[in-house]
């Protein structure tokens, strides 16, 4: 799938759509099986992050599980669910299938002859502990055919994910219910842990021969499906809803409430939800890369653990990502935050106190679990100052100061100060990082980009505190960078990325914590000298990671040494628009969703697949281009 647009950004108002029921009014992508393409969909408690393409099999479903630091995953052999149509009792295969996506967010396939159509869709219902599957065949020869819908489930063992995926040994087991008046998949390791149940939604009979919703069971395996005599011009429906919760019975009625409310209904609401917060661009093309990017964000950089049902966020919710299930204070706050701010303040206020009142003990740690404790240590300057940089924001954009006024945000404020002071040197006002924007270890202790957030930190408080101490500080801190961190490199002056305040610098940059971002933070503008004259520098052919003179002339770095699209993002925040543009047209990234970095020259994914914070700050990118609210 290549985009590709000439109209530049030209952003409208909201794109609320009353329904007709699923129509797909904002896709403009149809696929017909791409070898091995996966789309994802959810909602705050469920996540499907791998729906292959060329068949429509869900491989796995996940969750978030505070009390256990991480996300669960059921997975099955080959797949977890998987959709089955038949035609006169044969199996109907090697189909091309037509992929849709409503709202870009709820997907769903296709299949059509002259002789009949498939449809299957997978809705993840909004504020629902669960998802639901419509799968219709309809018949379109002159003859009666025997059609029949359903779908295939296998449940082989449930993964822990927090960066990496273990196995749960013990405690699976499948029990007949009386709740959902069939069966429920349960982990119970002595307690209860987590219980998957299926409630079938049956149509009213079409005809005479119609045999109905039927199911069987055997051990971890079941299968679901409806089968009639199919008149010419009608169709056959089933509806499967799947609940979630705790334990037996708050899965068995997860799933029922949904069969009560109806695939219509529940696809309406979700279809409006949607519609009220996407947004608008000349090109239908990327309208669709900016709004399925925004919701990627949106549900997969944030939700709502089924175990205490509290908000909080991640890097990614999709295993598919290689740090997933694991919280960092840069790239929720700085890069997926201001997008779901965007598409809804009221859920971002909710966010944004939990993130103070679970992870403010470690702010500034390398990565935490998303219960605030600590995963991997070491000390990051850029994510001590994401927290205010993100309180900023909301407030600007809201003006609710009353966040202000709450002990949660007070006390964190405090203790973000005592911490800058630790890392100040003893005579200069810079401060230190052990690890860089990407995590690794730096060259040089005192990061530009850093300290620029440094001053953008003393700033903010300095005036929401209404402290003039803290604005001497942001005054200091930046005249420390123009003494201490500006060098001479052929014959200009640029900003290091890197010192000791010794005398050693290095010229680098990391598209994590870009060099490029200062105007963005409102430290210098775009005209300015030594800014300009380093952008210059790290854009040169002779500077290792440019790729300057390939299709995609981003910038990369050691951590990945390909063009990232996080600096795709900090191209079209800093007036390189037109190229961050033409190198999106040229990019497939992650099947149309933000990843960490692709080929220089092909577009294709070279890591980081399905990279959720990421594709929130592409999100918030486009959108700045042209401001919704000026």
């Amino acid at each position: 799938m290549i985009y590709s647009w000439s109209n530049r950004l030209n952003l409208g108002g909201k794109a609320r759509v009353p329904s007709p029921l699923l129509s797909e009014l904002v896709w403009a992508r149809d696929i017909l099986n791409e070898s091995g393409a996966q789309t994802p969909s959810g909602n705050e408690y469920v996540s499907l992050p791998t729906i292959r393409e060329r068949d429509g099999a869900l491989e796995s479903i996940s969750c978030l599980y505070m009390n256990l630091k991480g996300m669960l995953e059921l997975k099955g052999k080959d797949a977890f669910l998987k959709p089955e149509f038949h035609l006169d009792g044969k199996e109907v295969s090697g189909q091309p299938l037509i992929w849709k996506r409503t709202h870009c967010w709820i997907p769903s396939f296709s299949a059509d002859t002259d002789v009949f159509s498939f449809r299957c869709v997978y809705l993840t219902p909004v504020g629902e502990r669960g998802f639901a599957i419509r799968l219709e065949a309809a018949n379109h020869d002159s003859f009666p055919h025997a059609l029949s819908v359903g779908l295939q489930g296998e449940w082989e063992k449930t993964l822990h994910t927090v960066n990496e995926s273990i196995p749960l040994t013990q405690g699976r087991s499948v029990i007949r219910s009386h709740w959902n008046d069939m069966f429920v998949f349960q982990q119970v390791p002595g307690i209860p842990l987590l219980a998957f149940a299926p409630v079938i939604g049956d149509h009213s009979p079409f005809s005479e021969v119609d045999q109905g919703a039927r199911w069987e069971q055997h051990d971890y395996s079941f299968r679901i499906w409806k089968c009639g005599l199919v008149q010419p011009g009608e169709s056959i429906c089933l509806d499967i809803f799947f609940g979630l919760g705790y334990e037996e019975v708050a899965a068995s009625a997860s799933a029922k409430e949904m069969l009560r409310q109806g695939f219509e209904a529940l696809a309406e609401r979700t279809a409006i939800w949607l519609a009220d917060r996407e947004k608008t661009a000349q090109d239908p093309r990327l309208s669709e890369l900016l709004n399925t990017n925004l919701f990627f964000a949106f549900f997969y950089a944030s939700g709502r653990t089924i175990d205490t049902e509290e908000l909080c966020m991640m890097t990614s919710r999709s295993p598919r990502y290689y740090v997933s299930a694991a919280y960092w204070d840069r790239d929720s706050l700085l890069w997926a935050f201001p997008a779901i701010l965007e598409a809804d303040p009221r859920y971002a206020r909710e966010l944004l106190l939990t993130v103070y009142r679970r992870q403010s003990r470690n702010f500034g740690i390398h990565s935490r679990y998303i219960d605030g404790t600590v995963l991997e240590p070491g000390f990051e300057l850029d994510e001590l100052c994401a927290p205010v940089i993100a309180l900023d924001r909301y407030i600007q954009k809201t003006s609710d100061t009353s966040l202000m006024h709450r002990p949660e945000i007070t006390e964190s404020l405090e203790n973000i100060l005592l911490r800058l002071a630790e890392r100040k040197h003893a005579s200069i006002p810079l401060y230190s990082t052990f690890l860089q924007p990407t995590d690794d270890k730096h060259n040089y202790p005192y990061l530009t980009y850093d300290n620029v957030l440094v001053w953008r930190t003393y700033t903010i408080l300095g005036n929401l505190l209404s402290r003039k101490d803290l604005l001497l500080l942001a005054d200091q801190v930046r005249g420390a960078i123009e003494e201490h961190c500006v060098f001479r490199c052929q014959n200009k002056s640029v900003y290091a990325w890197s010192t000791d305040l010794n005398g050693h610098w290095d010229i680098y940059d990391e598209p994590p914590g870009s060099l490029q971002l200062l105007p963005f933070y409102g430290y210098c503008g775009t005209e300015s000298n030594t800014w300009r004259n380093t952008v210059s520098l790290i854009r040169d052919p002779a500077y290792a990671f440019s790729f300057a003179g390939h299709s995609i002339s981003e910038i990369g770095c050691r951590h990945a040494p390909h063009p990232w699209i996080l600096s795709v993002c900090n191209s079209l925040l800093s007036g390189y628009e037109d190229s961050a543009l033409r190198h999106l047209e040229a990019t497939k990234m992650d099947n149309g969703l933000a990843c960490e970095s692709v080929h220089e020259d092909t577009g294709e994914c070279t890591s980081g697949e399905a990279f959720a914070t990421c594709a929130g700050f592409l999100a918030y990118a486009l959108l700045t281009l042209n401001p919704l609210h000026p």
